[in-house]
């Protein structure tokens, strides 16, 4: 994909397709610095296709939103066409030549490594965070050289990404948006672009999955994780090679899941040559993201109320029901089918030691429910609801003192909430009526 800077728009003619944040962004500092750039057309899904086609051959550049897949024909064909395609995050990244970039992806835990990151980070220099958890990046054209910038990349950033950060950092690869990408090949493909890309120096990357670690060959330097010989998780806490950094009691994010990002954060710092910071106050204040792990609502007998609606794959969800290893669970599951393999969750559902009941939502409930029942768990723990509302008052009713009531869907929200924090919000808000009603 041709490399194109933000300057560089200067005097072209482009499209812009989305009305996202991102894009809105981009359109302000457009018209703020580069008035002189004619915006042809502002493109959203409900455009007619032919409009569209016509638009995108008489432009030099096409502006996408992340969620506009570069895999639509009509987006290929501009593309042989000789129209260069770009985001606002690739035309910051190439103004900026990916210099003091952090860039922080992965299927699952990229938010909270790149929050993590930027917390260890402030403690010693200057930094800023920016992508889908921070700041919209385009807005960042002004930063001084001199300031870190930690970027959260989605593989919808990736896909036509021409210039990369100067430390690549990849959490994890699961099976996910195939939809977008047109099959869980291309998906990994895209993701792995990151080490790639002209600007990427270093790499961090998690020990065991042999595609990365074939991609991480092209890098100058590596840092891995989940590694016993470099950053690892024991019974102590987080450890490099044989040394003890942070005790588990230090560790203010709850999970296994969490404990691995914070040492992948480490490893990145590491991995850009900073200085590791005084631990463990630098992260000192370090709260779950929203929607993480998230607790809502905690009755008066000692039932905890956990939104994890960010959980949209079942390793998520595995990740989420094994941080309340010894207490009862009850579990909301279900959402957007996208053909998930509910085998190894529903496993982790039967064989748990701690009582696990199910609650399933649509639509890949019902799958999950019957992946669950091929491991003989008793049909009393088991129910169906049909939304939200109905799911929390079943929960209110089932769920023991002491115990956990879980959102984690290991399914996107799509077929019934605009996104997964919409999800999220109506779980606690059903979640604070459906206790009120029962106590």
């Amino acid at each position: 994909m041709p490399c194109v800077r933000f300057s560089g728009l200067d005097g072209k003619s482009i499209a812009i397709w989305g009305t996202g944040r991102e894009t809105t962004a981009f359109r302000i500092q457009l018209e703020q610095r580069l008035p002189a750039t004619e915006i042809a057309a502002v493109i959203d899904d409900d455009t007619p296709r032919d409009y569209v086609h016509s638009v995108l051959q008489g432009v030099d550049v096409l502006v996408r939103s992340p969620g506009v897949s570069i895999y639509k024909r009509v987006i290929q064909q501009a593309i042989s066409d000789e129209v260069t395609v770009t985001t606002p995050t690739g035309l910051w990244l190439a103004e900026r030549q990916g210099k003091r970039v952090i860039g922080v992806t992965g299927t699952k835990g990229k938010s909270t490594t790149a929050t993590v990151i930027a917390q260890l980070l402030q403690a010693t220099t200057e930094v800023e965070l920016a992508g889908n958890i921070g700041r919209a990046v385009i807005d960042l054209l002004d930063l001084p050289e001199k300031t870190w910038v930690v970027l959260e990349l989605s593989s919808y950033q990736l896909a036509d990404l021409a210039e990369g950060p100067e430390v690549a950092v990849i959490t994890n690869l699961y099976r996910e948006h195939t939809d977008w990408h047109g099959s869980e090949q291309q998906y990994r493909a895209d993701k792995l672009r990151i080490f790639a890309l002209p600007g990427t120096k270093a790499g961090v990357y998690p020990l065991g999955d042999s595609e990365i670690e074939l991609a991480a060959l092209k890098l100058k330097t590596t840092v891995t994780f989940d590694d016993p010989s470099s950053w690892h998780l024991t019974q102590a806490g987080i450890e490099r090679g044989d040394a003890l950094v942070l005790r588990r009691d230090e560790i203010p994010l709850r999970g296994e899941h969490n404990a691995l990002n914070v040492a992948t954060a480490l490893a990145a710092v590491e991995a850009a040559g900073l200085d590791r910071p005084e631990l463990p106050a630098a992260l000192t204040g370090l709260q779950p993201l929203p929607h993480r792990l998230q607790t809502v609502h905690i009755t008066a007998n000692g039932t905890e109320w956990v939104d994890d609606s960010i959980s949209t794959t079942p390793e998520s969800t595995i990740a989420a029901l094994e941080s309340f290893p010894e207490r009862p669970v009850v579990l909301i599951a279900g959402g957007q089918d996208r053909g998930q393999d509910h085998g190894q969750l529903a496993e982790v559902i039967a064989k748990r030691r701690a009582p696990t009941t199910l609650i399933t939502l649509p639509d890949t409930g019902a799958g999950l429910a019957e992946a669950v029942r091929a491991h003989a768990h008793a049909e009393t723990r088991m129910s169906t609801a049909g939304d939200m509302r109905d799911a929390t008052k079943q929960a209110a009713a089932l769920a023991q003192a002491g115990g956990v009531v879980l959102l984690s869907p290991a399914a996107p929200s799509y077929n019934a909430y605009k996104n997964f924090e919409q999800r999220g919000d109506a779980f606690a808000e059903f979640a604070r009526r459906a206790v009120a009603a029962r106590f």
